[in-house]
């Protein structure tokens, strides 16, 4: 059986759940470039996240490898991670005061088995006026979408319709049932 496991990701979010759950691991980003050719949102973050386990797992062959995806989808357009403070404030322009859906693929490789799987969540944003959001911008530059769910600080989301986790990049009731599979609990 295997006897460690690794996080391909260095996602400080990820990292902090992972712990508070419970779960013991090593940290190893995967070094891919994230490009998918896959159409659906859910087939993206599953491919995405397939790929960042795989090219993990070539360095760690016995181990249990957990990498995941998150992307941000409105009105049928896949909005990723700001590239600059201005595309931040672009993008949260657009999501001022929507109804969007966050995808999370997650994939979980071992050397006897493989499972990948997605979780979807509905998000209603608040309309923020100009300087509110003006704040906001620049601020999760390494997060989908431009704003991160979890920072109390922004007041942002409205409402969630599915699994908070899943919004903040690891969807914690899926995942806790996946890696039962590998005979591994979370809290």
């Amino acid at each position: 059986m295997t006897n460690k496991i690794i996080l391909a990701s260095a996602s400080e979010r990820r990292i902090q759940l992972l712990k508070k759950w419970g779960l013991k691991f090593k940290i190893h980003p995967s070094r891919i470039k994230e490009v998918s050719n896959c159409k659906r949102p859910s087939a993206i973050v599953k491919d995405l996240a397939l790929q960042k386990a795989e090219n993990v797992r070539r360095a760690f062959k016995n181990s249990v490898i957990i990498s995941a995806d998150t992307i941000v989808v409105l009105g049928g357009k896949i909005i990723g991670k700001p590239k600059n403070c201005g595309h931040s404030d672009e993008i949260l322009k657009k999501l001022n005061g929507s109804i969007h859906k966050v995808y999370t693929g997650v994939a979980i490789l071992s050397p006897e088995k493989s499972i990948v799987f997605y979780d979807a969540a509905k998000v209603k944003m608040k309309k923020l006026g100009k300087e509110k959001l003006k704040t906001l911008a620049g601020k999760h530059m390494d997060k989908a979408g431009a704003y991160a769910v979890q920072d109390k600080n922004d007041n942002f989301v409205e409402k969630i319709c599915g699994d908070y986790f899943t919004v903040v990049g690891l969807p914690y009731v899926k995942l806790r049932k996946e890696l039962k599979r590998f005979s591994i609990n979370i809290k």
